[in-house]
């Protein structure tokens, strides 16, 4: 394998948490705000991956108070539940992850809130595969920005980023790395260096690139 570390997209590419994040949500939304009309996994699904801004623009308006606050509201409870009930991971991720971990060193970049990517590992038991993480909720940062960040910090010289949308294609590009297409996720591609249709196929797709 040619490359000395691999950056993974979390929702879509590792795992599927929309179930859990919209009982999270629903809980959240009746409870503390007295709201009836509650999101559907289809409207979770829709904003995988999107910055906290665009999510709470997408699907917090209207609920008597600030987009903004909402949103939050609901991403701090979801991180506690998503802790305890976690996600679905895709069938052959914990495997794909071992056998990949023993080539290169693991990272995780996402759009996601502080304390969600925390969840993940902490649910799954898989940190101890993971070097670094981090998110547009710690830094403020677009995921093209967050995937130069972990790059520079960790002194990579040819990382490549694993995602499931166009988003994640165009953010690796933007960072200047090479893209591979989890094309079992939620999203599509435009020219990805390759594409994978299930976690296993990972391995043999890095080492033949």
């Amino acid at each position: 394998m040619r490359f000395d570390g691999i950056l993974f997209d979390l929702d879509g590419t590792l795992w599927d948490s929309c179930l859990s994040v919209a009982e999270s949500w629903r809980n959240t939304l009746y409870t503390r705000y007295g709201v009836q009309h509650l999101p559907s996994v289809e409207d979770i699904q829709s904003i995988m991956g999107l910055p906290a801004s665009e999510v709470a623009r997408r699907l917090f308006t209207g609920y008597g108070a600030p987009a903004q606050e909402v949103c939050s509201t609901c991403m701090r409870d979801e991180c506690r539940y998503l802790a305890q009930h976690g996600g679905v991971l895709y069938p052959g991720v914990p495997e794909m992850l071992a056998s990949l971990a023993e080539q290169a060193p693991l990272f995780i970049v996402s759009n996601c809130q502080d304390g969600y990517i925390q969840s993940f590992l902490t649910w799954s038991a898989l940190g101890g595969l993971f070097q670094d993480f981090e998110c547009e909720g710690r830094t403020g940062c677009s995921k093209a920005e967050n995937i130069r960040l972990v790059i520079q910090r960790n002194s990579l010289h040819s990382a490549i980023y694993v995602g499931d949308t166009a988003l994640d294609e165009a953010s690796a590009a933007a960072a200047g790395c090479p893209f591979v297409h989890a094309a079992y996720g939620f999203g599509s591609a435009v020219a990805p260096l390759a594409s994978v249709h299930t976690p296993g196929g990972l391995p043999a797709v890095l080492d033949a690139l």
